[in-house]
Order: C-alpha cells, then structure tokens, then sequence
C-alpha cells in the first residue's frame, strides 16, 4: 500500500517525505446548505415547506462546472476543501430512506477534485439545525419526530425564517442565528443530545429520540463515508478525513435557571426571550419580551415587544397523523403539548415555572452541568460514536473534532480519546466586523480574553487602533491553539471555519468599487493566522456560479450564486471570496485597465479550456433587449472591484522540510518571511515549497534573502493551471527567508472601477449607516 499523501504526526501535518504540511483552504460551497432542486436560497417561500421532494444533486456545483471552479481555487492557492454537505441532502425523503444518486453524485464530484491535487475532509454541516429552523442541515422530518410544527415556527417565534418572512429582503442580519436560543433550536439540541436524560417520555419507533436522531445522522454520515471508501480512489488520496457536526449547540442544557437570559448569552438581537418564555409563546400564550441591537460596543437593550400567537403552538397537534413516515410514538409522549410540560418543567393551565433549575443538572443522577461538562459528557459520548461508524469504513480516516465555538474544547489529553489520528477544528470570527458588517480600524475588543475571564472588566478588553486591532485578533487564535494544546494534547489545530462579511458599510464597496475595508479586514485575519501557528485553515466561504455556458438559461438571476443583492443567499450573509458581480485579480499584470471585458480579466485567461466569455465579463455579455430583469440592470451599472482578492491571495508555506516556526506576509510592502528548523539538510527530491501568487510575485520582481542554501522558481501545472512556488534547498539547524514582491500603491486595486470617495467622506456626506 502507498503511504498516504498526508498523514498526521504529533502536532504537525506531513507528507511521505516527512515535509510538513500547510492546509490553506476554503470551504466549498456556500450553496450546498440547500436544495439545487428546486433551487430554494433562503429568499424564497415556493414549494419551501415540501421538504421531502428535493435534490442535492448539483451541490456544489455540477460536473460541467466543476472544472471551472476547482481551476479557480487552484490558481489562487488554495491546496485543501472542507466539503459541504448536509444530512438533508442524504436523507430528506424520509428515515433510512437515502438519495443514492446524490452519493454516486458527490463521489464524481470528488473524483474532479482528486484531479486538480486537493486534500479533501468532509463536512456534515448544520447552522441552528435545519432550513426549516433558520438554518441548514437536518430534513424536515426531523421536526416532526421531535413533535414540533415547522408551518407555526413564524407566528410562535420558536425559530426565525428567512423563506416565511414577511420581507425577506428586510430580515435583519445576523438574527439568524438567534435561533440557537429560541424554542426550536434549544429543544431539538436538548433531545439530541440528552434525551434519555431530560425526555424519557420522548420514545420513538421504542428508543428515546436522543437515540432515533443521533442514530439516523450518524448512520446516514456512515453510508456516504462506506460509499466513499467503495470507489475505490478516493479515501487518503483525496479525502483525508471527517469532521463532526459543525457548530454543535448544546439546546438548553446546563442552563442553570430557564426564567432568565444566561450571562454566557453574548449575542442578542431582536426579541429575546428567555427559555421560558420561548416555552410560553411556543404554547399559544402571550408574552412580552425585551428587544435587543448591536451597536459598536456589542448587544443593547432597545426596549419590549408583545409576541402574541393567538394560540397557535409551536407543536404538532393532537390529532397529527404520525403514518406518513411510518414511526410509532410511545404512549407517554403526547402531541399537541410541549415536551417539557410533559416533564414537570411548567404548568401549562397556570402558566407556572415549576423547575427553574430543571436543565442545570442531571435528572438521573443529580450532577451539575454546565457548557464544559456538556462538551466533556453529551457532545464526546456522540464524537465517539460518529468516530468510529465513520472509521468502520476508513480505519486512517483523520477525524476533525469540532467542539462547541468559542467554548473551552473537551478535556481529552491523555485519555483514551487522544487519538493520535485527531484534528481540532476551531471556529473563529472576528464578532465585531460580523455583526456591525464594518471595519472599525478604531478599536475592537477580545472577545476570547473576555469569555476566558482575563479581564476583571471588559473595558479592559478593548484594543485601540489598527495595529493593536491586528495583534489582538492573532493573539485570539495563538490563546486558542495553545488551549487546544492543554486540553486536547499534542494535535494539530485548522481554523475550518474564518472569514469577513463583504457587504460592509451598507454594500459601500458594490456601489464605488472601493474594497479597502474588505482588503484590511481580510488581511488582518489572515495575519492572525499566520501568527496563530495553527497547522492551517479553511476559509469560509467560497459560493458558486452554476451552469455559466447553458445557453438554454434566458435570466441572469438563474445564473448567480453570489450577487451583490442576496449575497451568499443564505440569511442575508455575504462573506464568499467570490463573486460574478466582481473583477477578479488579473494574474501577473503590473498595469491596470478600468475595462472589465479585456483579456486581463478573461476567465480564460488561466483557465485551459473554459471559454471567453467567464464570470467575470458574464453579465456585459448578456445584456441585450432579451433580458429585462431590473435586477440585471442596475447590476450591470454597480462599479466592480477586486473583492479583496489581494488580500486573500497570498503567500503560503507549502511543504516545509523540518519544523515551520512563523511566517508572514506584509501586505504592504509585499515581503514574506518564513522561519524553520530543519533536522537535516533537505534532499534534492523534497525541497522546501512555498507558494508565491504572480499577482504580487511576477518573476522578474522577485527578490530573495535566504540565511543558506540555493533556490529556484518553479512553475508547474495541475490540469492546465499554472502554479508558481520558490524550492528551496537548506542546511540543517534555523533557517530563514525572505522574499520580496511587487510592492503597490495602496490605492491602486482598491477603486478599479469609479471614484475614489472614502468611507468617511461618504459619511460626511449622509450617504452611509453605520450601526
């Protein structure tokens, strides 16, 4: 057997030259969280409730397109994919009932993606549980087995939707994830974990529903992972691994009294009702809660609202016809009533709390709980299963543990669940620039020292200035990798999740082309990540652009995945690298041109054989009198820019012969620098490899300071594209390097396309908002 392309060893990823390995990623696709047919982005209400008819095949993109856009990320670097997918697209139809063209689907998909040399693991994504919740992830029959009524989700408030919304276009940004603390989400989580424990009377097809879910994800997860391993050429030579549920949320346990918001509950927006008051209004009954915004200091109270149902509830009703998906409940769990009435949590004929405390501790034996012991207990019992089903059919798979973000990571080191073959998988945005959707080069604040108890006050947390800005966002990610370390053992650590919203400053930059904001927030974030000494990332996020050459599709509306109106068309989000309303860097060229159709941005330009009319010159294209949609038009008059490309496209150790201690890429003067320590001197075969972007790094631009040791450039395909990387042979011992680019006036990608009016001007002015 060929050793494996990647293996991992100690905290280091390595090669089978024993080169250590730089994951720099991007997870693909944004578009996956929902359906291709139909194609149900969360804007739109048609047929969004039939959540057994729908298909996955063509997420993430379909195998025409896949070339397209596997070239692309190629180009710009990228070596690694956390692929997307969801446990709606395997089993919407029903229990145990599988989409197996979906699979045979997505094991093609792989295979392109085996051509173009990516390393690959896989990502059974969820946000808030379901799109039938606000989210993504879970089918819709899942709801119903927990009793629940999504078609009364809206009037109840037990979860916000985008697609039942009455304005979509006015769902206010980021509230979506609010859900995590509404009835939905902190029951369903509840079950899944902890059923046995907090709802025995919950049973289904006779087990608990902790046992029905977990079984059903786990199983279906399973199938896909013995699917992938029965091709034949895929497992350790393009999937290297699984990573556990994303974001897993632990409902309401631990939560010490119901009647009130938690301290640990950072992020409030809109209604926030506590847990008990999400009980009420999930019943039918009226409640006034308070109202909360997010302004540049965090969450504020802005005052109360009346959430009335008028007597709708949030749960299936007693005469629900449980036959069509063929489950038997037990006879002591009743529809038609909340589940936790069922267990002495509340009166529902008075309206009376009786068990304030009933989720701090558990039923059973009594033992406190809280989000730590929760991880160490629910969430590892459920991480070892997933672990070894998926390992059933990859005994080497690498297995990306994700625990809860941004909470301390189970306390695995030295146990039996320090797998040598683990990864931690952390998440990390940067909550300001997410939730205010602006670049405030004022201040920010340690949100990580803040949680950790580092700071007596958190006025002591806020950083002052860009500088101080950066070093506290990679001083965030080197606090986690250490804890990671302390915890978790001797593993390699990958940012799987990272990334900046686009549409900053009220979508400033789509109406002048000015992306400087976007470029200084996404390079700070990727500062941190090189000073974090993290083993890698994947960033989030790349969206798609599907079927681009069908001539059969009349509207441009069909065409887009990403656009400067819906953005990624999932929640008002709008974080992907890419975008077909957007100018892409044109690789290699020194000079500038403010025509967005000349060859310098033709899609074909470095990609083989697409054709001449690409993404990025589509929309010119198909302007004619055919084509009437207002959406196209004023799309076509925004002013395009470069989308902070670069920024995200930069240098990158590769392979690094020995141990890589830093590296950095000085955006602004366009110098890298690396450092490592080498047991040996390096061989003639497994030299040294960085990656160097010609966009900043054209050849005859490039200079080089190495301590020893001789170098070249070296200029390779993978499947038509051409990658630039500098080899470097060195002496054992410390090693340094430095390599300097194409140095640029700041503003000169900054306004490609119009005027060159800064934020503050525009502000001056009245034209912009500001939270």
């Amino acid at each position: 057997m060929a050793p494996l392309r990647l293996r991992i060893e100690g905290q280091s990823f390595r090669d089978p030259h024993s080169r250590e390995i730089t994951l720099r990623g991007i997870n693909v696709a944004g578009d996956a969280k929902y359906p291709k047919t139909p194609d149900i982005p969360t804007y739109i209400s048609d047929n969004f409730f039939d959540g057994d008819n729908v298909s996955f095949i063509g997420r993430p993109f379909s195998l025409k397109d896949a070339h397209i856009h596997f070239k692309r990320l190629r180009k710009w670097g990228y070596n690694t994919i956390r692929y997307i997918f969801t446990w709606e697209a395997i089993e919407h139809a029903g229990p145990g009932i599988y989409d197996h063209e979906w699979v045979e689907f997505t094991i093609e998909v792989l295979r392109l993606a085996k051509q173009y040399d990516f390393w690959v693991f896989m990502d059974p994504h969820q946000d808030v549980w379901s799109r039938f919740s606000g989210g993504s992830g879970a089918p819709m029959w899942t709801l119903y087995a927990a009793g629940l009524n999504p078609k009364t989700f809206k009037i109840t408030e037990a979860a916000l939707v985008q697609n039942t919304y009455d304005s979509p276009a006015e769902f206010p940004k980021m509230i979506w994830s609010t859900n995590y603390t509404r009835l939905v989400c902190q029951t369903i989580f509840t079950l899944f974990w902890a059923g046995r424990d907090f709802a025995p009377k919950a049973v289904i097809d006779g087990m608990n529903i902790q046992d029905y879910l977990q079984g059903h994800f786990i199983r279906a997860c399973a199938y896909l992972a013995r699917k992938i391993h029965e091709a034949g050429d895929l497992n350790g030579e393009v999937v290297i691994g699984w990573e556990s549920m994303n974001e897993p949320h632990r409902g309401i346990i631990g939560v010490q009294d119901i009647s009130v918001i938690p301290a640990e509950q950072q992020l409030q927006l809109g209604t926030s009702p506590t847990a008990f008051q999400a009980m009420l209004t999930g019943s039918g009954k009226a409640c006034e809660q308070t109202t909360w915004a997010f302004g540049n200091f965090g969450p504020y109270k802005t005052g109360t609202n009346l959430v009335d149902p008028a007597g709708e509830i949030a749960w299936l009703p007693a005469d629900h016809d449980d036959s069509k998906y063929g489950w038997q409940r037990g006879p002591g769990w009743k529809l038609g009533e909340c589940i936790w009435a069922q267990h002495g949590v509340w009166d529902p004929s008075t309206d009376t709390l009786i068990q304030k405390d009933y989720f701090s501790k558990n039923p059973q034996t009594g033992e406190p709980l809280d989000y730590e012991k929760f991880t160490n207990s629910y969430f590892m019992d459920h991480y070892r299963s997933f672990k070894d089903a998926i390992r059933e059919s990859f005994p080497d798979a690498i297995m990306f543990c994700q625990p809860p973000v941004m909470e301390v990571p189970p306390d695995v080191k030295g146990t039996s669940d320090d797998d040598p073959n683990m990864v931690h998988a952390v998440h990390y945005y940067d909550g300001l620039t997410l939730l205010t959707k602006h670049w405030n080069r004022l201040y920010n604040v340690d949100v990580i020292g803040v949680l950790r108890g580092k700071y007596l006050t958190p006025a002591f947390a806020v950083k002052i200035g860009e500088s101080a800005i950066r070093n506290c966002l990679r001083d965030q990610l080197k606090f986690l990798r250490e804890e990671s370390r302390s915890y978790m053992g001797n593993h390699p650590v990958v940012f799987t999740e990272i990334g900046i919203p686009y549409d900053m400053d009220d979508k400033y930059a789509y109406k002048t082309g000015d992306y400087g904001s976007q470029t200084s927030a996404m390079d700070a974030n990727h500062f941190a990540l090189e000073g974090s000494t993290a083993n890698g990332f994947t960033l989030w996020v790349y969206a798609t652009q599907v079927d681009i050459l069908n001539p059969s599709i009349m509207n441009i509306t069909d065409l887009v995945q990403n656009d400067h109106e819906w953005g990624d068309q999932w929640n008002g989000e709008d974080l992907s690298i890419y975008s077909p309303d957007d100018l892409e860097l044109p690789a290699g060229s020194t000079t500038r041109t403010n025509n967005p159709h000349s060859p310098a941005y033709s899609e074909s330009q470095n990609s083989g054989d697409e054709a001449a009319v690409g993404p990025s010159n589509l929309k010119g294209a198909l302007v004619t009198p055919s084509i009437s949609s207002d959406r196209s038009q004023q799309s076509v008059q925004q002013k395009q820019g470069y989308r902070a490309a670069e920024a995200y496209l930069r240098p990158s150790p590769t392979f690094v012969s020995g141990k890589l201690e830093t590296h950095a890429f000085d955006l602004k003067n366009c110098v890298f620098t690396l450092s490592l320590t080498a047991k040996g001197p390096t061989t003639t075969a497994a030299p040294t490899e960085i990656y160097l972007p010609e966009f900043h790094f054209p050849e005859t631009s490039i200079v080089v300071a190495v301590s020893g040791g001789k170098w070249d450039i070296n200029v390779h395909e993978i499947q038509g594209i051409k990658l630039q990387h500098l080899r470097w042979w060195h002496g054992e011992g410390e090693q340094n390097i430095k390599i300097e680019g194409l140095k640029r006036k700041p503003e000169e990608f900054s306004n490609p396309g119009g005027e060159d009016v800064s934020y503050l001007e525009q502000c001056q002015q009245g034209q912009c908002v500001m939270m």
